[in-house]
């Protein structure tokens, strides 16, 4: 019976966490596909928490998903405590849009940071003598397939400067074969939503016709910007494509991969996790080349969802509150 009453003991002993008595807390980020940059990026941010166990307790694991809309859905249900997504995707969810209009507003939906850029990106001939958007007008230009997020990005591109998809000789093919339709004198120039650096640009940026990346910025795309919040500025680095014409960085915009989680995971988890990304920002950049342009700034831009309590709480100790969109201030409870 002693032996018992000792062996139930050191049980309970090791499932409250140890002598302390605090309780370990397991948290499941969900990603994307194996083969992607989300999955990694989960997996580098729960080595991150993982390594400070002894410190705040919490074991983090990874899923393979499906993606942007069931890592919302997952961490709305509490199936997931963290999820990767577009920031378009976030947006669209917490006002109750596309796939949650019958739904309503997901006001439960909280932002803890973004990651990296899928930048807007548009390829353009030499020969067709595009320099900038404006000079796609009459331009044989694709504009990507119907159904996909990259469609209606080049759309909102195309019409923040004053052009229809009537005054281009639009196509409207999947990204991965535009290259190819470039190089064979098909296309004057195609738009692509991606992360950098990208193999189809590279192969488009390879060929016998010589390209440009051409910049979008100026003040109709600023505009823009202002309209879809889902939307920050973006760089594509010149170094990336050798072989394009560009011979400095690109100016762009693009949407955000965003890490997004729920009002009702617990403030000092969120915190957590925040705060190993950001004080350990250098490693986290390693990762992947498309997370060379991040800085702790550029990932508090793209966010539409409210900052989670416990992630402000750690942007408020460093001095980064200041730069966050009032509107995405909230006092939930910690």
């Amino acid at each position: 019976m002693k032996k018992a009453y000792v062996f139930g003991a050191l049980l309970l002993h090791i499932l409250m966490g140890g002598c302390d008595g605090q309780k370990t807390r397991f948290v499941t980020i969900g990603t994307g596909g194996v083969t992607g940059i989300y999955y990694p990026t989960g997996g580098a941010i729960s080595r991150m928490i993982n390594k400070k166990f002894d410190e705040y307790r919490i074991k983090a694991t990874v899923e393979s998903t499906a993606g942007s809309v069931f890592n919302i859905n997952a961490v709305l249900s509490g199936d997931l405590e963290f999820g990767v997504a577009q920031s378009d995707r976030q947006y669209q969810a917490y006002n109750g849009l596309a796939e949650w209009s019958q739904l309503g507003e997901q006001t439960d939906l909280r932002a803890v940071f973004s990651i990296h850029p899928e930048s807007i990106t548009l390829i353009a001939s030499s020969k067709s003598g595009i320099k900038r958007v404006q000079d796609l007008r009459a331009k044989r230009v694709n504009l990507g397939n119907p159904g996909s997020g990259q469609l209606q990005n080049s759309r909102d591109v195309v019409q923040a400067v004053g052009l229809s998809e009537d005054n281009l000789l639009a196509e409207y093919v999947k990204a991965i074969e535009a290259p190819g339709l470039l190089q064979d004198e098909r296309l004057d120039a195609f738009f692509y939503t991606v992360g950098h650096p990208n193999g189809n640009i590279k192969e488009a940026t390879s060929g016998r016709i010589k390209v440009f990346i051409v910049p979008i910025e100026g003040p109709d795309i600023e505009q823009m910007l202002q309209k879809y919040p889902y939307y920050a500025e973006s760089i594509i680095p010149y170094s990336f494509y050798p072989y394009a014409l560009n011979n400095r960085d690109v100016q762009t915009v693009g949407v955000k991969a965003t890490l997004v989680t729920s009002r009702n995971v617990a403030s000092d988890i969120v915190y957590a996790i925040t705060k190993e990304v950001f004080e350990n920002l250098e490693e986290f950049k390693a990762l992947h080349p498309a997370y060379q342009v991040l800085t702790r700034e550029n990932m508090l831009r793209g966010l539409s969802a409210p900052i989670h309590q416990g992630a402000f709480r750690y942007y408020q100790e460093v001095g980064l509150d200041k730069i966050i969109d009032p509107r995405l201030i909230v006092q939930d409870k910690p």
